[in-house]
């Protein structure tokens, strides 16, 4: 089935380009969230008239973006984290972990857009990335210090 992209998705690409996918994953996920249309005439004409509304928020989102990114470039957070012998970390800093330190400094940040590849399990200081767009990313300092 051919379907337009309502949305950026991450799984497929940009909104308003043209993507052929299975029909079962356009009818029970794209189409009901609302992230793509079906690819026919009047849907066509209909997206061409959302297509500047679309430019015009897409736009919008990239200055919000930038305007935080000079914000978080700055910022460093400290967690805390129990340790037993040799300094071993007992359990781990996550992403979720991350989030809950940028909230208390004030940054609502979700904590799928922290680019962890996998949890911290070490003290130490770290440079995570958080993309916040398409085409913005910050990078946070971490600091992970014994209790």
């Amino acid at each position: 089935m051919k379907v337009i992209l309502r949305q950026d998705f991450d799984a497929l690409g940009e909104a308003g380009k043209t993507f052929t996918v299975k029909d079962g994953y356009a009818r029970n996920f794209l189409i009901p969230r609302g992230i793509a249309y079906e690819a026919t005439a009047s849907n066509l004409r209909m997206f061409e008239q959302d297509k500047q509304r679309l430019e015009a928020r897409k736009n919008r989102e990239k200055r919000l973006a930038e305007g935080l990114q000079t914000k978080l470039d700055g910022v460093s957070v400290t967690a805390t984290v129990p340790v037993g012998e040799e300094d071993r970390v007992f359990g781990s800093v996550t992403t979720q972990d991350i989030a809950e330190l940028l909230a208390a400094k004030g940054f609502e940040i979700d904590k799928r857009k922290i680019q962890l590849d996998e949890p911290i399990k070490a003290l130490g200081f770290y440079e995570v990335p958080v993309k916040l767009h398409s085409e913005v990313q910050a990078v946070i300092k971490v600091w992970v210090v014994k209790q």
